[in-house]
């Protein structure tokens, strides 16, 4: 019989290694999920979770709409996009409508990382430039052409920037290079991407693209401040470059008051080139990109075809419009509004009541809680970030942790989540804080030595803490809990990334 698992990094198969294939959440303490429906995943044993950080199953877990749509096509016909076929013709005028007019040409994928490497090839070749411009702490997919120019990547690795990758300061005006008390941080942020557009071309060097998350997820859930876009699309378009909104996180109304993340800068902001995926499908995998006329006519001059054998097929495009039409028939905009400026208000009241929560920021259902150790220097709070998702784990709420120092909280449910569900969530939340808080008065640093062993949180969170030694590691060895509390000597290899 085959016995195939994942644990933490490793895959194994009948005992063999066969390397790290596979990554799970909470790889201390996994989940095994069986089930879900709406913003609710269920494990093995029928424990029910709160999904706060899946903004994969956009319109909630498994729409019986959604699903129906899949199903009755597939009984039909599915086929690749060499054939016509009406449901790729009427997804692209659907998608196309939530745009500004310029943004006409749809070439349909297969994931996020499939769209922003296309969108890539189009903006290289528009104009024969090269270069492309990201901003630090960036993350746009997983190939090769991707991992170039995602600092969340090749930073944490042995790759070396290249010489055609262009790095700019993530325009974080709470913890970045200029910040909310700088005279005029949008400016100096945008200045950053005109510095880097003058050295290039004091090397002779040319810009293809400057490509940016609308608001960046892995970064730290970072809201660009209003003009930040249009300036550096001015200095963009300037030196012959387009501009790329990846909006594979954060598009489909998530922001509430509008369907794409980058139109809350306004209507005179319009990106040369924008790209999806992730909630466009609910789960199925399905993404695009959307250009003008002008770069898709220079794309096609080039001679090489574009063919995607299975993007926009009849299936995926049904999945799409379906999607489409749950998000307007249950008003789901209008709920992120609603819900996320509730969460948001709670949330608040949090921070003036805990002091390691540092910052809220977000808009509509994409929230993130900076967590530090002191408000002053910021000082980011990654262990107790750590601690605390593995403790809402246990409340039956799954919420993960990033940006630079994983000291983040990221809050970006299913758009069906509700009032009762932020209520929920928050009041855990605040439960687990306050214990931390009288732990640390009492012991004099946050997460004492007791607390950690009874939960199952990971050895590197644990190594990470304060005052353990080894005395201590050996004398509580008989109180180890799932390996939280043993071999303390082992060396951290890798941070949870959750």
């Amino acid at each position: 019989m085959c016995e195939l698992y994942c644990k933490q990094d490793t895959l194994t198969l009948r005992g063999k290694h066969i390397g790290p294939s596979c990554k799970v959440f909470f790889a201390e303490d996994p989940i095994k999920i069986m089930r879900a429906q709406g913003q609710y995943m269920f494990d093995e044993k029928g424990k029910r979770y709160l999904d706060c950080i899946n903004n994969v199953a956009h319109v909630g877990h498994c729409h019986p709409e959604v699903v129906k749509a899949a199903a009755k096509q597939m009984e039909i016909l599915n086929t690749n996009s060499r054939f016509l076929h009406d449901n790729i013709v009427e997804y692209a005028k659907r998608l196309t409508a939530t745009l500004p007019q310029k943004l006409s040409v749809c070439y349909f994928t297969n994931s996020g990382s499939e769209a922003n490497d296309l969108a890539l090839r189009l903006a290289r070749q528009f104009r024969g430039h090269q270069d492309v411009i990201t901003l630090d702490h960036a993350y746009h997919g997983h190939l090769s052409s991707l991992m170039e120019i995602s600092p969340y990547k090749f930073q944490k690795g042995k790759d070396v920037k290249k010489e055609f990758v262009h790095v700019a300061p993530a325009p974080d005006t709470y913890r970045g290079k200029y910040r909310e008390d700088h005279e005029d941080a949008v400016t100096a942020y945008a200045d950053e991407v005109k510095k880097i557009i003058e050295d290039a071309h004091s090397r002779g060097r040319k810009i293809a693209a400057f490509i940016a998350e609308s608001m960046q997820s892995c970064g730290g859930q970072i809201i660009p401040p209003a003009g930040y876009f249009q300036k550096v699309a001015e200095h963009v378009h300037r030196a012959g470059g387009v501009f790329i909104a990846d909006e594979v996180q954060v598009g489909f109304g998530r922001v509430g008051r509008h369907f794409w993340s980058f139109q809350m800068h306004g209507e005179d902001f319009i990106p040369d080139i924008v790209t999806m995926g992730k909630p466009m499908g609910n789960g199925h995998p399905m993404s695009c990109v959307v250009t003008t006329k002008e770069i898709a006519e220079a794309f096609s001059s080039s001679g090489i075809e574009y063919f995607n054998t299975f993007g926009g097929n009849p299936v995926s495009c049904a999945v799409g419009l379906a999607v489409l039409d749950v998000i307007e028939n249950e008003n789901l905009q209008e709920n992120a509004v609603k819900v996320g400026k509730y969460l948001t208000e709670l949330l608040d009241e949090q921070k003036a009541k805990h002091p390691l929560i540092g910052d809220i920021r977000g808009v509509g259902l994409f929230i993130g809680i900076d967590l530090v150790k002191d408000h002053e220097k910021r000082t980011p709070a990654t262990a107790e970030a750590q601690y605390i998702i593995y403790k809402m784990k246990e409340k039956g709420v799954l919420l993960s942790a990033d940006g630079p120092h994983r000291n983040v909280l990221k809050i970006k449910p299913p758009m069906c989540f509700t009032e009762e569900n932020a209520r929920f969530m928050v009041s855990h939340l605040d439960g687990i804080l306050t214990v931390l808080e009288v732990t640390e008065t009492k012991s004099g640093h946050v997460i004492s030595e007791n607390t950690v062993c009874r939960t199952k949180v990971p050895k590197e969170v644990y190594m990470e803490l304060p005052n353990h030694s080894t005395t201590e590691s050996t004398e509580n060895h008989s109180r180890n809990r799932n390996g939280v509390c043993s071999d303390q000597h082992t060396l951290l290899i890798k941070r949870l990334k959750t």
